[in-house]
């Protein structure tokens, strides 16, 4: 038997005290996973209202997509952008074969196929100017809209008849003035008697493409402007004044001999 002042600290634990010592270390180890569930909740809650912050910001201080200008503002800003895009004023372009439209001998407006005189397309080095404002065109005009791929030319002069505009690029353009103008020209409200397309026609030599420089071309019936870029505000003001009918506010500057018909 052990004496009054000796260690006991390894003495066998009565039933009684293992079954109260494991009480013990199952309450300390639930309270231990209490609290890490309590950490984790607290944590899980932090990270959301952090990425809710986060998220508000970024939509309260990202840019907003730019949208495409109106037509007053386009027009406001032409002469600017005109300038800054390298056109050069509006040409007044003569008559096919320089012949006055009309004289009983002018061609300016002649059906291909139709007369003797002209019983074939004629080759685009014939015409008055790059690209063609007027002349022999095919009987049936090119409708409007965007295009990616050049349209048959011989039917978009016809279009110029009726006093719509053609908007040419050069096939090697880009950027985002003319992804703007596509954009625009797409929209039904500005489409109506507007031809935007790559100007291409290889087999037509010099003829048949632009001219160096000008990566942009505004034609409409013997009036042509010519840009070093494209340019949305040049090209609707262009439109604006050449396509029939005129834009709200301005007045018609064309000359189309059927400026009612549609294409």
């Amino acid at each position: 038997m052990a004496n009054k002042g000796q260690d006991t600290s390894d003495r066998r634990m009565t039933k009684a005290e293992r079954k109260e010592a494991a009480r013990l270390e199952r309450e300390a180890l639930q309270r231990k996973i209490a609290q890490r569930k309590r950490t984790r909740k607290v944590v899980i809650v932090a990270s959301i209202v952090v990425v809710a912050l986060v998220a508000g910001a970024v939509v309260l201080f990202a840019p907003r997509s730019k949208g495409l200008p109106t037509a007053a503002e386009l027009i406001k800003a032409a002469p600017a952008e005109a300038q800054a895009a390298g056109c050069g004023p509006v040409e007044t372009i003569k008559p096919y074969g320089n012949v006055p439209a009309t004289s009983k001998d002018s061609q300016d407006r002649t059906h291909i196929g139709t007369t003797p005189a002209v019983p074939t397309p004629p080759p685009l080095t014939s015409y008055s100017s790059v690209p063609p404002v007027s002349g022999p065109h095919d009987p049936t005009p090119w409708n409007a809209g965007v295009f990616g791929t050049p349209p048959p030319i011989y039917q978009a002069i016809h279009s110029l008849e009726h006093a719509a505009v053609e908007i040419w690029y050069d096939p090697t353009a880009s950027g985002e003035q003319l992804d703007q103008i596509k954009a625009f020209f797409r929209k039904p409200a500005n489409s109506t008697k507007v031809i935007v397309a790559p100007y291409s026609y290889p087999n037509e030599g010099s003829a048949g493409q632009l001219k160096p420089g000008s990566q942009m071309v505004l034609a409409a019936w013997h009036h042509m402007q010519s840009c070093s870029e494209p340019n949305l505000a040049a090209a609707y003001d262009f439109v604006a004044k050449y396509r029939f009918p005129a834009s709200s506010g301005q007045k018609y500057l064309g000359e189309a001999p059927e400026p009612n018909v549609a294409i």
